[in-house]
């Protein structure tokens, strides 16, 4: 009997090492966020601007859903965190650049070629800071962005695209417009304009549902008037800019008083007497 245990244990075979296919969700969904990326340069060479468009607009969505995915599956890793910031820099650096490229900004030659590598680059630069800042803000700024991130930016830069597609102005057509607004959000993504992380904003219990209604409404109208409501979310995110930035600053200045306050009272408490260090008095002697 026990000859028998002891083969029984040896034919036994080992557990298998490696991640179940749960916790490789998110990285699948990062692949096809960069594939839809890549997807939307594949219409824009055809000519198809809507479908161009309506790609880089899916890769934003889906960025969104594989960090959510690993939250919920805890799932997250340095790999994941790696290969989101390459699909981030494929769909809404390369894709984008190119997208706007071969839609009116070849026309400027090399000028144009000059203003796709720009943007190129500074969406590789923005989510490399993000990547070193990540966990070294200070506790005020964990609600707000540095600049304006990767997906939003191209989103905004294909403004322009979707203003054309929505209200057939053929003005915001032309190279000198798409190239200046295409370099000034290239910069907005590496400056140092605090912007709004609405991912991280709690929303009051009493305006949760007005706020599932309203989305509502903007799904409905996206599915009706997709491009005019496309470009009435871009132009309200731009306002939303001045609001952050004031906000912002008025969270700095007042950590930096509560950070003066706390400095001086720290230096009133070492400069004061201390009762133990004093000398005891001399006795009193009665005549």
């Amino acid at each position: 009997m026990l000859r028998s245990r002891r083969r029984r244990r040896t034919r036994r075979l080992p557990r298998l090492k490696g991640l179940s296919i749960g916790k490789l969700i998110p990285n699948f969904i990062t692949v096809s966020a960069a594939c839809s990326g890549l997807t939307g340069i594949r219409f824009a060479i055809e000519g198809r601007w809507d479908y161009a468009v309506a790609a880089i607009m899916l890769a934003a969505i889906l960025d969104v859903l594989d960090g959510r995915m690993a939250r919920m599956l805890k799932a997250s890793s340095e790999f994941g965190a790696q290969l989101d910031s390459l699909a981030d820099i494929v769909s809404f650096g390369v894709a984008t650049a190119m997208v706007l490229y071969f839609w009116t900004l070849q026309e400027a030659g090399g000028v144009g070629w000059a203003v796709t590598l720009f943007f190129i680059i500074c969406c590789a630069l923005r989510l490399a800071r993000f990547n070193a800042m990540d966990g070294k803000l200070p506790p005020y700024a964990f609600n707000y962005f540095t600049g304006i991130p990767a997906p939003a930016a191209a989103l905004m830069a294909l403004l322009p695209v979707v203003i054309v597609l929505g209200f057939q102005i053929d003005g915001f057509s032309h190279p000198v417009v798409v190239g200046t607004w295409t370099v000034v959000m290239a910069a907005m993504m590496v400056s140092r304009v605090p912007t709004y992380s609405f991912k991280k904003i709690r929303i009051p219990q009493i305006y949760v549902l007005p706020l599932v209604v309203g989305v509502g409404f903007l799904l409905a109208g996206l599915a009706s008037f997709p491009w005019k409501i496309l470009a009435a979310v871009s132009v309200l995110y731009l306002l939303t800019l001045p609001l952050s930035i004031r906000s912002y600053a008025r969270l700095r200045a007042e950590a930096e008083r509560l950070h003066a306050e706390a400095t001086d009272a720290a230096a009133e408490n070492s400069n004061a007497p201390d009762d133990k260090d004093d000398p005891p008095p001399p006795h009193l002697h009665s005549v």
